[in-house]
């Protein structure tokens, strides 16, 4: 068995108890899925086979949440022609630096916020959700660390983060191959990352 197929069915089976083991702590509901971003189309098979099993062996049901589609209808919200302009006058890092502004004020409509709106009517106790195509926030619209670190204390839902990327050192990870602006480009996270492995 492969290295994601073992990783997959141990999330699969943390998921499966009531309350789900992905976390430590219940105001910090969340886990990460890393892969390799190679493995992106297999993946996405296994998420939604193992969105059937949870939904029929466990009554658990799974919510797909897309971050690229989160940030599509931000830009969207706000007007599309809002971001050509930048990029045609002052080029494409000027475009992302505005809608990362976008995605993280919270004079407009932070991705944390997008997130909550569409997982509000869930429950906890039945329901989990996968954060995928986090490809979508590359290179630097915004880091899914700040994206689930503005989701503490205000969830009970199981979130998984689906991240394309490598595990580093302990608990960090590099965005596909990514350098971070001036740093190792690896973000810390303080919750059970599941993979790992490219």
């Amino acid at each position: 068995m492969s290295s994601l197929a073992e990783s997959l069915d141990e999330l699969r089976a943390d998921l499966a108890y009531n309350p789900v083991r992905i976390a430590a702590h219940s105001d910090i509901p969340f886990a990460i899925f890393c892969y390799s971003p190679s493995e992106e189309f297999v993946l996405r098979r296994h998420m939604r086979l193992m969105a059937i099993t949870l939904q029929n062996d466990h009554s658990r049901t799974v919510r797909f949440i897309s971050l690229a589609r989160i940030a599509w209808e931000t830009a969207e919200l706000f007007g599309i022609d809002d971001l050509y302009k930048p990029e045609s006058i002052r080029g494409f890092e000027a475009a992302q630096g505005h809608l990362r502004q976008l995605m993280s004020s919270e004079d407009f409509k932070p991705a944390a916020d997008s997130v909550l709106d569409k997982i509000a009517s869930l429950d906890p106790n039945k329901d989990c959700v996968f954060l995928v195509r986090a490809g979508g926030l590359a290179p630097f619209i915004q880091r899914t660390s700040t994206l689930l670190g503005a989701l503490e204390n205000r969830t009970r839902v199981p979130v998984v983060l689906f991240f394309p990327g490598r595990l580093e050192l302990g608990t960090d990870l590099r965005f596909y191959d990514i350098p971070s602006h001036g740093g190792t480009g690896a973000y810390c996270y303080r919750v059970k990352i599941y993979g790992g492995a490219v």
